[in-house]
């Protein structure tokens, strides 16, 4: 570990070197903006045919009920259940433009790091997202269950269920997320890493993500006035406080894209030190631009 974690780090600022990364997360975090309505309203269509709509509608419910009533995040869920659920087949169709543009932005992204041009970037990055959309059930349905435990926590009281429902918060959003962020980085960000590396970064990531989540939601509970500078416009406040937490999100998931980068490299380095075969795993591997 005292020699691994220089490494790593030294490998991060390497990746760095001539590309702000600020600037490369508020690119990202644009299409996410474009991306994440339509995205969880497909996902909750889905899971409302993989179960019933009366079971997404209840579960809603109860996840409404985690959230602080401030900026009005519970009717927000509401109102994203209701569409999910009474979306038409062309409205699924439709928003699978809006969608797959999170793709895009994500791959123009982490190619900004890999020193790789490629021609028709986009249609790639859009292509290569789609099917994790098959996914978003899967992962959906579980992650609602757990909110319906928390709800079932934070009902009970106790300092026991509060640590609970925090660890179980906690523990639901990384495995939810570690999936979707391995294809991303490898499939949709064409990412040439070996799978322990892979595994590792996302798993990682994942982890640091769900962390921010929970702080999100901390931070919506908290008894601020975001509307104080900007004349008192409480909705452009709330706007530019859920844009600039996604922009957090995506710092945080960008940097865990470039560790998992350094510890391929450190792998990479060490299996030939070792005499092993050098980049099992992967093809083509190119070096950090």
């Amino acid at each position: 570990m005292r020699t691994a974690v220089p490494e790593l780090l030294a490998g991060v600022r390497r990746r760095l070197q001539g590309r702000d990364l600020a600037l490369i997360a508020a690119g990202l975090t644009f299409y996410a903006g474009i991306a994440v309505v339509p995205l969880l309203v497909l996902a909750f269509a889905l899971t409302a045919r993989l179960t019933s709509p009366d079971k997404v509608h209840a579960l809603g419910d109860r996840l409404a009920e985690l959230l602080p009533a401030q900026l009005g995040a519970p009717d927000a869920v509401a109102r994203l259940v209701d569409a999910g659920v009474a979306l038409s087949a062309w409205g699924g169709l439709l928003a699978l433009l809006p969608m797959s543009l999170y793709g895009e932005g994500l791959r123009r992204a982490l190619l900004r790091f890999g020193g790789r041009p490629e021609a028709a970037t986009a249609w790639r990055g859009r292509l290569a997202a789609l099917p994790l959309l098959l996914l978003t059930p899967v992962l959906l349905y579980p992650l609602l269950l757990a909110a319906g435990a928390m709800a079932d926590l934070a009902a009970t009281g106790g300092a026991a269920a509060a640590v609970g429902r925090v660890a179980l918060g906690f523990y639901s959003v990384l495995a939810a997320l570690t999936v979707p962020l391995a294809w991303g980085f490898r499939v949709v960000g064409g990412g040439q890493v070996r799978w322990p590396a892979l595994v590792a970064g996302a798993a990682f990531t994942a982890a640091c993500l769900s962390g921010f989540l929970q702080g999100f939601v901390f931070f919506l509970s908290l008894p601020l006035d975001l509307g104080a500078p900007f004349g008192g416009l409480t909705v452009v406040g709330g706007v530019a406080a859920i844009g600039f937490w996604l922009f957090l999100l995506h710092l945080v998931a960008l940097l865990g894209w470039l560790l998992t980068q350094s510890f391929d490299e450190l792998l990479n380095r060490r299996s030939a030190a070792a005499g092993g075969p050098r980049g099992g795993g992967r093809r083509g591997s190119s070096p950090p631009g």
